[in-house]
């Protein structure tokens, strides 16, 4: 009930052409304002709160929409925010989630690469495993640069850090790294939509590029790594939990990463030149994936986070380490 209503304002306030607008400097009041007047940025804060109460199972296919959708405002980390902050009272505006703060040793706390760190009035950091809340508005901030990007770099001087409300900062960056997975996910299935209906539709010598074995080939392959990483995506968001699991976190940021090259690439080369211009917009999609691929680390980092959990513990075989550890 609440992905379809949720669906419903995002076709209308987020189409192609509103994406665009925000990307190049408009005003995202009108998306944002749409969001947060529906109550939907509440869905995980406790009824006691005003909240519907979800859990992480219950939102899960909202995350993946909001990665359908190309949302261009961190609609998704401003609902986690408020699980994260808990009895905390969350502030107005837009904000995200930076899970890799850096204190510098006068007191400055600087973050690279923070998603919607260009538009975003506010962020919940991990400063050094506690978590504190920022004001965005005091921070220098540096663009990536990227064509389009909404992520930037931020800075605060030391008089403008706050005290922590809480010390669960090191949940964060966790939080954060499934949200993107989950975002993958779904940008993933939109590709692969857009993809399909186009060999379907594109006619070369007599017959529709589709009907090619070579191109139901890279379908096919494409197609498995879509399905394989809504599924490694799902992981981190267990039934009954309000803050998705380390290992299960960090096994669906990496899955989803490992197949972004692959699905991008393949996309585009079945789309040929019109994929990578302006007007068509496959690439609001793929430029996507490859900056959530490095968010929160790419599948390298969150690969060795597995490993060495596997290697320092106790169970007899992968297998078991994965039932008891990712699956449970």
């Amino acid at each position: 009930m609440f992905t379809e209503a949720i669906e419903a304002i995002l076709v209308d306030q987020c189409a192609p052409a509103a994406i665009r607008a925000i990307e190049n400097g408009g005003s995202a009041t009108p998306l944002w304002g749409a969001l947060a007047e529906s109550g939907f940025l509440e869905l995980m804060a406790s009824e006691e709160a005003g909240g519907a109460g979800l859990d992480l199972e219950a939102i899960f296919p909202i995350f993946v929409a909001f990665g359908r959708h190309a949302v261009p405002v961190p609609a998704a980390q401003s609902i986690a925010a408020r699980a994260l902050l808990g009895d905390v009272a969350a502030p107005q505006g837009m904000v995200t989630l930076i899970g890799h703060a850096r204190r510098s040793d006068d007191g400055s706390v600087s973050a690279g690469n923070v998603a919607f760190g260009a538009i975003a009035d506010h962020a919940v950091a991990n400063i050094e495993g506690q978590l504190v809340l920022l004001a965005c508005a005091g921070a220098q901030r540096t663009l990536t640069g990227i064509r389009g990007s909404l992520a930037a770099s931020l800075h605060w001087t030391s008089d403008a850090i706050g005290t922590p409300v809480g010390d669960n900062g090191d949940q964060v960056a966790v939080f954060s790294a499934a949200l993107h997975a989950a975002a993958i996910a779904g940008a993933m299935e939109r590709m692969f939509s857009m993809t399909l209906g186009y060999c379907n539709d594109r006619v070369q010598f007599g017959k529709a590029i589709g009907k090619f074995q070579a191109i139901q080939h890279q379908l096919s392959v494409m197609a498995e790594h879509v399905a394989c990483a809504g599924v490694a995506a799902e992981l981190a968001f267990k039934a009954g939990k309000k803050i998705p699991p380390l290992l299960a976190a960090a096994t669906a940021k990496a899955r989803t990463s490992a197949s972004v090259p692959l699905v991008a690439a393949t996309a585009h080369a079945l789309h040929g030149a019109i994929g990578v211009t302006e007007e068509f917009d496959l690439q609001l999609y793929s430029r996507r994936l490859h900056e959530w691929r490095m968010a929160d680390g790419s599948e390298a980092y969150w690969n060795r986070v597995v490993g060495e959990t596997m290697l320092g513990g106790t169970a007899p075989s992968v297998l078991q380490f994965v039932m008891e550890e990712i699956l449970a």
